[in-house]
């Protein structure tokens, strides 16, 4: 090979390789995420999957749930039991779930493709003789007992929920810990997937009630505080739970929509109801609820491959107005589109400005869900949003 040749071929190389080149930069399909492929029994690292989970069910609704858009159970009462394990398996409804005798009987089988502590370890914890509350349970217990979880099997990530703590500082039911974020930065050493629970909408704080944007702020924490090394998930609401306050379709979806823009890539839906009465499946009952939670469901099931696509952190700006309700956006590319997905995080109604790089001159902005279309000039484009609104365009 004479000189010129070298030169040419070490040219090409470095071009191949170079960030800027096609299949390698940022929100190329080269750069989707594959968060779930360093375990051999995890979730499926298939980029178009994403993980919709409910909490705590009976495995006998799982079709049911199936049929809604869910595709994982997260946590078992009592469980798992072989009855539990068998009936998941039959419906073809994954499972994370604690890590007993029964599970481990069943660490060759896929149907659990996760482990989790128990819940809100970082809330007070009651007494043994039901007499009050101690302090929530230490960091470093969480972090030794990820340890022994993952010496019985390191093959499947292990799940750890929050509590509201992660997104309101305030929350008394920490006990002696209330107003100590730093103790989120060890805790979550004790997972792979670090997932949390607020539920504006069910509050009955004043404080929070009805701020639908704590749960986009307790995902960015979580994101911040593992810096980028953990999996981040969130539950979202969708019943009344222990209040007389439940949730609209529309706050909904701005709750799931806030999440995944903010940084959540998995989500748990809480459906239970303690009033007017006890119901551990109130989702189900309710069929206004349950239409507008399975189209969403199917809705994040066809963007999947896009939402597991590489964030382009810069990739837009927007200005509103007025300049105090802000807009949440995320911007993703995928198979030669821009998409850019938008919540407005006041329950005000705010218009948008948005600047978009790497467009061309003129382009054309398909808002997904709603039958029409705006013109793009210089990456620019202007739209109107109500109070939780979601818009989620494609741009071609």
């Amino acid at each position: 090979m004479n000189k010129a040749m070298r030169v040419l071929v070490i040219a090409w190389i470095i071009i191949c390789i170079s960030p800027t080149y096609p299949g390698y930069g940022e929100g190329s399909e080269k750069s989707e995420r594959n968060a779930y492929a360093r375990w051999q029994n995890g979730p499926p690292s298939d980029p178009g999957y994403f993980p919709i989970a409910v909490w705590l069910q009976e495995p006998r609704d799982a079709q049911r749930y199936k049929d809604a858009g869910f595709n994982l159970y997260v946590g078992l009462w009592r469980g798992p039991t072989e009855e539990q394990l068998a009936a998941l398996k039959a419906a073809g409804m994954s499972v994370i779930c604690h890590q007993n005798e029964s599970g481990l009987r069943h660490k060759d089988d896929k149907i659990i493709v996760g482990w989790m502590h128990g819940d809100e370890p970082d809330n007070a914890q009651p007494l043994r003789d039901g007499k009050g509350y101690g302090p929530p349970i230490a960091p470093e217990k969480i972090v030794a007992d990820y340890e022994k979880i993952r010496e019985a099997d390191p093959s499947r990530p292990v799940l750890l929920n929050l509590g509201q703590g992660v997104a309101w500082d305030a929350w008394h039911g920490r006990g002696v810990r209330t107003n100590h974020p730093e103790d989120y930065l060890e805790y979550i050493k004790g997972c792979d997937i670090a997932s949390f629970d607020i539920y504006p909408v069910a509050h009955p704080n004043p404080a929070v009630q009805g701020k639908l944007w704590f749960v986009a702020r307790g995902v960015e924490r979580l994101t911040e505080w593992s810096k980028g090394g953990k999996i981040v998930w969130n539950c979202i609401e969708c019943t009344r739970i222990q209040s007389g306050n439940k949730a609209t379709p529309h706050q909904v979806k701005a709750e799931v929509w806030m999440s995944l823009i903010h940084g959540s890539t998995g989500l748990i839906y809480f459906v239970h109801e303690w009033k007017p009465n006890f119901n551990s499946h109130a989702l189900l009952d309710d069929p206004e609820m349950l239409k507008t939670v399975t189209e969403i469901n199917r809705q994040i099931h066809s963007l999947a491959a896009v939402l597991n696509s590489r964030t382009i952190r810069d990739g837009a700006k927007v200005k509103t107005t007025p300049d105090d309700s802000p807009i949440g956006f995320m911007v993703k590319r995928h198979a030669g589109e821009t998409y850019l997905f938008a919540v407005a995080t006041r329950d005000a109604e705010v218009k948008g400005l948005f600047e978009l790089k790497g467009l061309p001159e003129t382009a054309t902005a398909e808002v997904l869900g709603e039958e029409r279309s705006m013109a793009v000039g210089n990456g620019k484009f202007t739209d109107t949003f109500k109070g939780y609104d979601v818009r989620l365009y494609r741009i071609r």
